[in-house]
């Protein structure tokens, strides 16, 4: 007879962690997905004299990533029925590794594959996460983990921006990415001692075309997850503009130097960071994050459509309208990913969360290329940053709706209760 291990109930092979274990381990994969994700982007310029290349192409890198990861999120509500949310997870931490020693190659067909992997791994992140996360936390608590868990994703950016660069001045690039394979073999490690799959968890009968039609079919019928596919690609539209522009607009249009421009959109990011667990917290408290991600959508479209008249503002105002950005347009990600959880079954949280994601990945790849299109045609930065502004009011006008609609089916059902 097998003897019992810590953290497992006899006659079980299934470790029961608590919330605060398994917050902390997603968390940490969190940072390592985003900092993996983002390592050749901090490593660019090097990279790129390395390759004989110019080091605009990064711009397709980032892009090859999210489409990867677009199609992964599609298909991990499956992957996470058939193996288990805890072998997904560990899945993404060996693309990361693999996606590592690519990147390290300096081999552009390497590199290439690499990215792909990388991309493919981090679009199996949160469909998994949420799925271990939704084991263990309770729903008065739901926002405020989940949002939580979302912070690491600018820890992880951060991360990327400080220590890959540090690494490869001492020892070279392809050095640093080499130091990368450490997160996700420690945290590896970490999972592996953590958590497990229970059997009733798991449905080997799942098939990936099926599975992938019946999450969307699922989704569109459901007018909450309907709502939150449309609020989460609105909202990482602008997201991903906004910190993508952020450093050449205060340069060319408002005159700032590199430096301090940078030193922004590091502040920026910042924000987002801490203000995903106070929107967490305060969805909880005011009891809903749809009208916690209207009000998010609100503000970040004021303080968009403000910076475009930076070229006028005083540099205090423009710091402070950024820094409003960062706390609303990089802070909601944690509250969307709570409310799929509460509205998807129990054992589908991870298949709909991926479905959902599907839509923020679409975000994020025509986002930042819709804003230098309109760049482009207008030759105008503020144009850009007023038309992006659309993008929280679209998201704040759906949430408010799916809000609304929730109080009117409640109000509905306790109609029709008997007194």
């Amino acid at each position: 007879m097998m003897p019992s291990l810590p953290g497992l109930a006899p006659g079980s092979r299934t470790l029961s962690p608590g919330l605060w274990t398994s917050l902390t381990i997603v968390t940490l994969i969190q940072i390592v997905a985003t900092a993996t994700l983002l390592a050749l982007t901090a490593l660019a310029p090097a990279v790129a004299e390395t390759l004989g290349i110019g080091a605009y192409t990064i711009g397709y890198q980032i892009s090859l990533l999210y489409v990867a990861g677009t199609v992964a999120s599609a298909v991990a509500g499956t992957l996470v029925a058939r193996w288990g949310a805890t072998h997904v997870q560990a899945l993404t931490l060996v693309c990361f590794a693999v996606g590592y020693l690519g990147l390290a190659s300096a081999n552009v067909p390497a590199i290439i594959a690499a990215s792909i992997i990388i991309g493919f791994g981090y679009g199996l992140n949160n469909p998994a996460s949420s799925q271990l996360l939704s084991r263990v936390t309770p729903s008065r608590l739901r926002n405020l983990v989940f949002s939580m868990k979302q912070s690491g994703v600018p820890l992880g950016g951060i991360v990327a921006a400080f220590v890959f660069p540090a690494i490869a001045s001492v020892a070279g690039w392809r050095w640093a990415l080499i130091a990368g394979l450490a997160g996700p073999v420690l945290m590896g490690v970490a999972l592996a001692l953590t958590h497990a799959d229970a059997p009733e968890e798991i449905d080997r009968t799942a098939r990936l075309r099926t599975g992938l039609v019946a999450d969307q079919k699922r989704i569109w019928q459901t007018p909450a997850l309907r709502a939150l596919s449309l609020v989460g690609m609105s909202f990482s539209a602008l997201q991903l503009s906004i910190s993508a522009f952020a450093v050449v607009t205060l340069v060319e249009v408002a005159g700032w130097g590199i430096v301090a421009a940078g030193s922004i959109a590091a502040a920026m990011q910042a924000a987002g960071a801490i203000c995903r667990v106070v929107w967490g917290a305060a969805a909880d408290r005011i009891g809903g994050g749809f009208i916690a991600l209207a009000i998010i959508g609100v503000l970040s479209a004021s303080a968009t459509a403000s910076l475009s008249m930076m070229a006028e503002l005083p540099s205090a105002v423009t710091v402070v309208l950024f820094i409003v950005v960062g706390t609303t347009a990089i802070g909601w990600n944690g509250v969307l990913l709570a409310e799929t959880a509460r509205h998807a079954p129990r054992q589908s949280v991870g298949a709909i969360t991926g479905g959902v994601l599907v839509y923020t990945f679409i975000g994020v790849i025509f986002g930042p290329s819709g804003f230098a299109a309109i760049y482009s045609l207008t030759d105008s930065y503020p144009t850009a940053f007023l038309v992006f502004a659309a993008c929280g009011l679209i998201g704040a006008s759906v949430a408010l709706g799916a809000h609304l609609g929730e109080r009117r089916r409640a109000a509905i059902e306790d109609g029709e209760r008997p007194a």
